[in-house]
């Protein structure tokens, strides 16, 4: 799937945007929400980790319901999570095991 807005894409945004670039609502139509959701990934780095935190930071940027678009984000595989680390898909090369620095939490610190 290409990143790159297409014109549709940019449509959408029109409807969806503010003139300091807020997203007004969240699209329910599916299509129209991964248009959304494409300009939205832009906002992080290939390659690079975040922690939940920094996450909810970049989206609230963008809108108040960080939560549902970082779900959104992971749902429509645009972004990957894993023990509370995320990363754009396809940044990271699957290697079969955890890359180095990659978090590593003990049994204690895994969630119930």
């Amino acid at each position: 799937m290409s990143l790159t807005p297409d014109p549709d894409d940019e449509r959408v945004l029109e409807n969806f945007r503010d003139i300091a670039g807020r997203l007004i609502s969240i699209p329910v139509q599916r299509k129209k929400r991964l248009a959304v959701l494409r300009w939205l990934v832009e906002d992080f780095q290939p390659g690079r980790l975040y922690p939940e935190s920094e996450v909810n930071r970049v989206i609230a940027r963008r809108h108040a319901d960080f939560a549902a678009l970082r779900r959104h984000l992971v749902d429509e595989e645009l972004m990957q999570r894993r023990r509370g680390v995320y990363w754009r898909t396809g940044t990271m090369p699957n290697v079969g095991f955890d890359p180095p620095g990659f978090p590593d939490y003990g049994p204690e610190d895994k969630p119930a």
